[in-house]
């Protein structure tokens, strides 16, 4: 599954789902790196 998760307030990096960390952070894969960051939540519009 394709997510894009923040690192910090202006890096935002988009991947595949690794795995949830208990903290609620997720861990995304991009080629043979992995980024841990807080979730992006959508925004949906009315």
């Amino acid at each position: 599954m394709l997510r894009t998760i923040t690192l910090g307030s202006c890096v935002s990096v988009q991947g595949i789902v690794v795995k949830q960390l208990a903290d609620g952070k997720l861990v995304v894969r991009v080629d043979e790196k992995t980024f841990v960051g807080h979730p992006v939540t959508p925004h949906r519009t009315a």
